[in-house]
């Protein structure tokens, strides 16, 4: 796999979503070491950046209406992240597989 997010990014996904208040979304991540996806989690202060992101091969970003998903996509563009447009709401790259066309929220 092939890291695409930095620490300096992470941190910036994680202040961007954190200062929504009402309308922070829920998340969930997949660790590329292990598979695991954990429950759907909100907190995104301190649980977010719990053990660095070293380890996020995505992140999950689910929006519940359709004004929280506008504001998301927003910030997703502002601040220049790899990801895609999912179902429930967006999935951010840590890591691509070598090769892999690298998109970004648009």
């Amino acid at each position: 796999m092939v890291p695409v997010m930095n620490d300096t990014k992470w941190e910036e996904l994680r202040l961007a979503m954190y200062s929504l208040k009402n309308l922070c979304p829920q998340w969930r991540t997949k660790d590329v070491e292990t598979g695991f996806i954990p429950e759907w989690d909100k907190e995104w202060f301190y649980h977010f950046r719990n053990g660095g992101y070293k380890s996020i091969e995505w992140v999950e970003i689910r929006s519940a209406t359709p004004k929280q998903d506008s504001t998301v996509r927003e910030i997703l563009k502002k601040i220049h992240v790899p990801g895609e447009k999912i179902d429930e709401g967006y999935r951010v790259f840590g890591y691509t597989k070598p090769g892999q066309e690298v998109k970004y929220i648009e």
